[in-house]
């Protein structure tokens, strides 16, 4: 069977329609295409309902004697726990809620600070930062300079992807820590992270991972991964706004952060300052039933487990983005685009379905507001990667156009998407 053959097997077995049904969304669309995903996807109507549920049934603060006061309790333990399943931690004691992966970067940037500035002898002063990350992933490590820290630079390669051989001559008995994606929410690519973290631990060094925005697009394994740290956020992952943080339980246990006396000293109550919002971590729970209902529905059986359920709905996404992302590079290819990050389609394996691009010399945000008007939703600028801009030779003013697709867009939107670009280059030319 070749890829096409591969391809069209794919998509027909994934129930997209079905998918798409769950979506209030995108039935009330109309001719709008929702690609502009990497900024923030759809939630099913589950997650909705675990929301209005949570806001209608017990919008109370936990901690309380009575009974809606302990169902929030209860809610927030069932989400801990399918959040622990979802990325595959040791305990759900490990997981963290809170407002964003960002604040959570800060969080535990400050800790390690702290440890820094008690290292008088500089022993583990180094960390690694790259030039392909968000920049809350990188402003966030170099503003820890007054602390003592040292950087050093892992750098993209000319082929739109961090190579883990240019990383070891980076790592040394220096190294504190190193700081990636786990995938660029810019320009779609993949780190090989598992390789990330052999090379750090070798020498010592902890690995933590921003998540951000391989969450909604593969299976995320912490234990395989044997990463120290790693953030996440609800709204990429089909979720309302919010944010977790993983550390190894010990890991966390030493991490300096602020708590009010009256906080337990230990995860995960030493890393939740204040209240979190209860109803999106509600969703964030049923975000996470709903990949697992994906896995039940495509091969039903009562033997296997919730998580055995998540790898297996993360799998049929991953396949059928593929067949997504090829049909992608096929379109932006015979536009004449300039594709920033992985264009062979040997290595789409490297990819998710985010792609960042230009169209010549023609003014992205122009082509965009072009989409616009043709019902079509992508992004221009920056993608707050003001490093990986002067890498790509890119101006901040002008940037790139990405279009991101998740496992509810169609082959057919794609198609649409090409026809509106080809008519927009035509137009503007």
């Amino acid at each position: 069977m070749n890829k096409h053959q591969t391809d069209n097997a794919s998509a027909a077995a994934f129930p997209v329609d079905a998918i798409r049904a769950m979506f209030p969304a995108l039935q009330r669309a109309g001719d709008f295409i929702f690609l502009d995903n990497a900024a923030g996807a759809q939630i099913p109507q589950s997650v909705l309902d675990a929301v209005t549920n949570h806001l209608v049934s017990h919008n109370v603060q936990r901690g309380g004697r009575y009974g809606r006061s302990v169902t929030v309790d209860q809610s927030v333990a069932d989400a801990r726990e399918s959040v622990a399943l979802l990325i595959n931690a040791y305990s759900p004691a490990e997981i963290c809620f809170g407002m964003n992966a960002t604040s959570f970067i800060r969080l535990v940037s400050l800790g390690i600070g702290q440890m820094l500035a008690r290292d008088t002898e500089g022993e583990r002063d180094e960390i690694v930062i790259t030039d392909m990350d968000h920049d809350a992933n990188i402003a966030t490590w170099l503003a820890l300079e007054p602390a003592g820290a040292k950087f050093k630079w892992w750098r993209m390669r000319e082929d739109g992807n961090l190579h883990v051989d240019d990383l070891r001559p980076l790592v040394s008995e220096r190294t504190r820590l190193v700081a990636c994606t786990v995938t660029a929410h810019s320009i779609g690519s993949i780190v090989n992270v598992a390789s990330v973290a052999k090379i750090a631990h070798a020498a010592g060094a902890e690995v933590f991972l921003d998540c951000v925005h391989y969450g909604p697009h593969g299976l995320i394994d912490v234990q395989a991964w044997d990463c120290d740290y790693l953030v996440c956020s609800g709204y990429k992952n089909f979720s309302p706004h919010m944010g977790f943080l993983w550390g190894r339980f010990e890991t966390l246990k030493r991490l300096p952060t602020f708590r009010e006396d009256f906080i337990p000293d230990e995860p995960p109550y030493k890393v939740e300052a204040g209240t979190f919002i209860y109803e999106n971590v509600s969703g964030m729970d049923a975000a996470v039933q709903y990949l697992e209902l994906i896995g039940r529905n495509l091969a039903p059986s009562n033997n296997r487990s919730r998580r055995e359920n998540i790898v297996a709905g993360m799998g049929a996404i991953r396949d059928y983005e593929l067949v997504l992302a090829r049909e992608m590079l096929a379109v932006l290819k015979g536009c004449g685009a300039t594709i920033y990050g992985v264009a062979d389609e040997a290595r789409i394996h490297e990819r998710v379905p985010t792609f960042c691009f230009n169209i010549g010399k023609l003014s992205p945000q122009r082509i965009v507001e072009e989409m616009a008007e043709m019902q079509i939703g992508i992004r221009d600028g920056h993608m707050y990667a003001p490093r990986l801009m002067k890498r790509l030779n890119l101006s901040m003013d002008s940037g790139a156009i990405r279009a991101s697709l998740v496992h509810y867009n169609t082959v057919e939107e794609i198609h649409r998407f090409g026809e509106a670009l080809r008519a927009i280059v035509a137009k503007l030319s």
